[in-house]
């Protein structure tokens, strides 16, 4: 028999919410419906559906369930070298 004496193991994990279903068709109309069932900000589903355009835009506008990771990888890469997005807010430190 074996014990967990971590901290994990002692907590119980909350249960993820059941969310209904969504009635919208339109996908972008979905993402905000969604957005405003979880109580997220306004600003936060501006955001979401901002990404979630450009993203269809890059590829054709195609729809997300079309594509997988080589279409993601794409638009990343796309973000970093011709946006100069960054990974993270440490990578956009000088040295």
């Amino acid at each position: 028999m074996t014990f967990s004496t971590g901290r994990a193991a002692q907590r119980p994990q909350p249960a993820l919410p059941r969310l209904p279903a969504l009635q919208p068709t339109r996908l972008l109309d979905q993402v905000r419906e969604r957005i405003r069932l979880l109580h997220y900000s306004l600003r936060t589903e501006d955001a979401y559906v901002y990404w979630v355009r450009t993203f269809m835009r890059f590829h054709g506008v195609r729809h997300p369930a079309q594509m997988g990771q080589p279409e993601v990888e794409g638009f990343l890469s796309w973000l970093a070298s011709e946006r100069g997005a960054v990974r993270s807010p440490l990578d956009a430190m000088p040295a």
